[in-house]
Parts: C-alpha cells; structure tokens; sequence
C-alpha cells in the first residue's frame, strides 16, 4: 500500500491544555504514574488537535475518583471519567483516566473475557492495536515511550500491528476495520505483514456486532478519503460485513454520460461530497444513490446504451434495507432514504416549471432541499463529466428560493382543519383530511390560491361531495406530489432521452 510523507512535528510545538496537564499533575503530586496515550498522543505528533483525550496511569480506579471533585465509574474496564467543569471546548468537558491492564483470551473475538490492571506502562502499551497507538507522553517530564518504534511508523507513514498482527486480529477482529479508519484519516499504508494478516482474518468480522461494524463506517465515511477506507476494505474482503451490496458495482458499465463503472462513480461521489465537507447523511447518499443500477440495469437497442429505469425507486429501497441491518437511526435512514429516492429530479431550468420544483421541495421537505443539491453536484463529478453550469445551477437554486415561500405541505395552507370545523360544523374524522388534501393539490399547481377565502369557498364545495367521491379526492390529492412529479419527470426523461 502506498502512503503520503508525513511532516514530523514536535509534541511542543501543540500546547497540552490546562485542563488536561491539571489531571496527570494531580496524579503526579500524589505518586502515580500519568501518561497520555494512544489516538491523542498520534494526533499532537502529527500536528493535530486530539478528539478526546486519555490518560493511563498506574492508580486504581478508587484512588483515581478520590483525587477529583467530579467523576463517574460505570465500565468493567476500570476507566474512570474526570468531569471538568465550566469548559467550552467538547473535547476537554471529560478526560478518561484509565489504570493500566492486560487482557485475557477473546473467546467471542469482540471483547476480553477479563481485563486485569497491569503494574507498568510497558504492559499496558504491548496490549494495543497499531504501533501508532501504542505511545506514551508523560506531560510533567516531557517524555515520550515508544516501545514498538510508533514514531518511526508515524514519520513514515505506517499502519503496523504490535508484535504479531495476526494475534492482535484474533483478539479483536475490529481492529482491522480500525487499520481502515486510520488509512482513510492518515492517508497511511499498511505494513505488509499487517495488510496480509487483515485479509487472512478478515472473516472474524462475522463475529463483530452490527453496530460496531456501523461506527467504524461512520468514521470511514466521515474521514477526509474515505474511498480510501472502501477500496481497502474491499481488497482484504471487509467491504462484505460492512456493505455487501457495494461489492456488486464493480465493472457494472454505465451510459454514455458516464465515464466510469457504477462502482468508481460511486466512490468518486463519496469523495467529493468529503471534500465539499458534506455532513455524514449527504455523504452516505451520494454513496448509496446509484446502488440500485446494477439490479437494474437493462440493454436498450433504440438507444444502443444501458438504461437503469426506476434506480432511484429501488436504490431508496435497498438504502433502507441497507441501512436498517446496520443499525442506523431512524433519523439518518429517512434522511438518505429521502436523498437517495429523489436524485434524479430534472434540473434544466429553460423546461422545469416553478409546479415541478415546489414537489421536489414538497418531497423532501424545505430542511433537506439543500442537501439534495449536494447530492446532484456529487453525483455529477462522479460521472467524470464536466460540473452542472454554474448559471444553471444558480437558476435552479433561485427557483428553489423562490418557491419555499409557496405552501408545500398541509400544515402550511391558509386554513386547517380547526377552522373547517368551526366554519362548516364539521365533526373530527378522515374527511377533514381528505379535504386538506384536495386544497393541498389545488395550491401546489396555483399557490396564489393560497388565501383564506379562496380555500373556505372550495372547501365548501369539497364538503358537498358524497363521502365516496370525497374520499377518492383526497387520497387523489395524498397521492399527487409522487404520482404528477414523477409522471411530469418520466415525460421529460423520455423525451430529451434521459435516464
């Protein structure tokens, strides 16, 4: 594996935070040992800003809450949280303070059977994962303990398990997807031996739970490369217990308007949306939102060229089912769900009308419009073609502008189901609903008609109807944002011959 130079930096040069000196002091003035170690001790290294911090120390965990007004001690592994108060940096509210230990045997390769405290640094540090991790930095003697040459790996840019890889993979199968992670973050390679051993054990993955499986995607995804972290899990035969369904866009050849394979594009999209520092939900739709072509993907011989027909539909199917055995939250399902079906809105602004964009905003809601954006941009970088316009986009962008001021949504019409009530002597029940719905139409196509007495006097009209013809009117209109906007796209599409 290839890696970049990495610029040697001195711990000195990144001042330790008061916050963080005044705890390893404190365990200092009474005789313990202080370190810090692991991922805090890489990042000052590297020049970085540490994420959290750790401190290891040779003080059990009732002596280490006794020495501080606020902590809390809720974990097997005897790590101990120092609160501090009145601080406005995240990453300094709560510093870990963890005894030194050995663990036991990994009968389930996720976690120790027992975990016991050690008596020296040196037997905890010979414990951890990568070399890189395996550092320690005493603050008050400005010392550092590097027992496994880490610095040497860190200035030239290396991923190497301590001592044997394949023993640290048996105790924690996890870990290889943590050698991802940090090849994704660092831009590192990996060691030979170690990458060997990452594809010889990569099957204990099966033992890991799906919801550790999903973090580390999340930190992959959310690293600066995160293709990177895919491609490399995909060569040591990780990428399965992550995201199985990748695997199957690889070599799936696309239409002419795009220049790569369905799996390239999707990567390339990944990666821009990590450029432009999208959040974690954009980045996971512009992933995901072409995952569908491969199941999809028919021979047209009037066009002489594949056609992926209804992608979108089964991609946001697929992202669900996706999505759902990983565990995320229903928030983020829904969110790239919503991305993913709805990516493939017409954007060309000399033929969409004002009617077309106040559905697209209607159907993902004036919070995610924006983000939907972001997802088309990645997409269209993915293809390998040549930006949208920045004209056209600016135009699609003021159209989008100007329509969130019209009234997507029921909750937003002149009047509600109190006032239809209260005006017609109308009992509560599905036919209040099914006359909002009717209105919501009626606005969606003329939002001017969006007035409290325009509404009552079609209102009045509605609630003539017999309850059948009522009812089918308002499941009409329930269903009209999907039903026109896509009807509307399908003509379009199959016009300009579009997929």
């Amino acid at each position: 594996m290839g890696h970049c130079a990495v610029k040697w930096l001195k711990m000195a040069t990144f001042p330790i935070p008061k916050e963080v000196s005044h705890v390893t002091k404190t365990l200092s003035d009474k005789g313990f040992e202080a370190y810090l170690v692991g991922g805090c001790v890489r990042d000052l290294f590297l020049g970085e800003k540490p994420k959290d911090w750790d401190v290891a120390t040779n003080a059990n965990p009732e002596q280490i809450m006794g020495l501080f007004p606020k902590t809390f001690y809720e974990n097997k592994f005897g790590t101990v949280s120092v609160v501090q108060e009145d601080v406005t940096d995240e990453t300094l509210k709560v510093i870990e303070v963890t005894p030194y230990r050995t663990e036991g045997a990994y009968s389930d390769k996720r976690r120790p059977d027992e975990v016991s405290f050690a008596k020296t640094i040196q037997e905890d540090l010979s414990r951890r994962d990568f070399t890189i991790n395996a550092l320690a930095y005493s603050v008050e003697k400005d010392k550092l303990l590097d027992l496994f040459d880490g610095r040497k790996d860190l200035i030239s840019g290396h991923i190497r398990a301590v001592g044997n890889p394949e023993e640290r993979f048996n105790e924690d199968a996890l870990r290889i997807l943590r050698a991802i992670r940090l090849h994704s973050d660092l831009g590192f390679g990996i060691e030979p031996k170690t990458l060997a051993a990452m594809s010889e054990k990569a099957d204990l993955l099966s033992f890991i739970s799906k919801e550790r499986i999903r973090d580390e995607l999340t930190h992959i995804i959310n690293s600066p490369n995160p293709s990177l972290g895919l491609i490399l899990a995909d060569r040591v035969g990780a990428l399965k217990y992550m995201l199985p369904e990748l695997i199957e866009a690889k070599d799936v050849a696309q239409n002419q308007a795009h220049a790569f394979d369905v799996w390239t594009h999707l990567l390339k999209s990944l990666d821009h949306a990590a450029q432009k520092k999208c959040p974690f939900h954009v980045r996971l739709a512009a992933l995901l939102h072409d995952i569908s072509k491969p199941a999809s993907r028919l021979w047209s011989d009037e066009k002489k060229d594949w056609t992926f027909h209804g992608h979108d539909v089964m991609g946001a199917k697929m992202t669900k089912n996706m999505l759902e055995r990983l565990h995320f939250s229903r928030e983020t399902v829904q969110k790239v769900i919503s991305l993913v079906r709805w990516h493939m809105f017409f954007s060309d602004t000399e033929k969409i009308t004002l009617s077309a964009v106040r559905r697209l905003v209607a159907n993902v809601g004036k919070d995610m419009v924006w983000d939907l954006i972001s997802v088309r941009l990645c997409d269209r970088v993915g293809t390998g073609r040549p930006k949208e316009s920045p004209y056209r986009l600016r135009k699609y962008q003021s159209m989008i502008e100007e329509v969130m001021r019209d009234p997507i949504s029921v909750g937003m019409l002149a009047i509600d189901g109190k006032d239809i009530m209260e005006k017609f002597h109308e009992k509560p029940g599905p036919r209040i609903g099914f006359v909002l719905h009717a209105l919501l139409n009626d606005v969606l196509d003329n939002p001017k008609l969006n007035t409290k007495g325009e509404l009552t006097k079609r209102t009045e009209k509605y609630l003539k109807l017999g309850e059948k013809e009522l009812k089918e009117l308002g499941e009409r209109g329930k269903e009209a944002l999907g039903r026109e906007e896509e009807e509307e796209l399908s003509k379009i599409r199959d016009k300009y011959k579009v997929s």
